[in-house]
């Protein structure tokens, strides 16, 4: 079982598939619900349901996040994180956002994105700019702990496609602003937690 931090704060915990990385927020969630009665625990989930092998996989985490921490609730937004920040926003509220880089797809390649002109596109990117900077003022004012999960896929070799590529930038510039702002930030891999920044003090 992973190692969980003695305090809870805003935390942000990267890996790649299977690392154990929504695991490890659903325990710090559970963990933070077991501190007091008054404590409330929200998933908000960016995942979108676009074919039938992804509306399987949805049903069966919330049928496994609802057995591991029953008293976890869900919503589901997959595109404004600071709208729902701000509207969970509690010092007695953790939150936890799964996953970025599904939020971060969701803004720069949705449906139909491939078809779209350099017209669309660049309004598009100006969307995202905007929705990105939302997303860190309510990140930062958001008054109780937030554990942000996410992907770090920039590990292997150069992808192929303009379009591919671009989207590994993206994410790692949105995983280095995220790992900025939180006190703390993990990378997971097989189930183990890696420390790579701790809260000062």
């Amino acid at each position: 079982m992973t190692t969980l931090p003695s305090t809870i704060t805003t935390e942000f915990i990267l890996g790649g598939q299977k690392s154990g990385k929504s695991r490890r927020a659903e325990l710090i969630a559970r963990d933070w619900l077991a501190c007091s009665p008054a404590h409330r625990a929200v998933l908000v989930a960016t995942a979108q349901p676009w074919d039938e092998e992804m509306r399987q996989r949805i049903a069966r985490h919330q049928r496994d996040r609802a057995e591991r921490v029953p008293g976890l609730a869900t919503l589901e937004e997959p595109r404004d994180l600071a709208g729902a920040l701000r509207q969970l926003g509690s010092a007695d509220t953790l939150v936890v956002v799964d996953c970025l880089t599904l939020w971060l797809t969701n803004w720069t390649m949705p449906a139909g994105a491939e078809t779209m002109g350099r017209e669309d596109r660049d309004a598009l990117d100006s969307d995202w700019a905007a929705q990105r900077q939302h997303f860190f003022t309510a990140l930062q004012q958001a008054p109780g702990p937030v554990v942000l999960v996410g992907n770090e896929i920039g590990l292997g070799v150069i992808p192929l496609g303009r379009e591919v590529r671009a989207f590994v930038d993206a994410l790692g510039a949105l995983n280095q602003q995220v790992a900025e702002v939180c006190p703390r930030v993990t990378l997971m891999a097989a189930g183990l937690p890696l420390a790579l920044k701790e809260p000062r003090g």
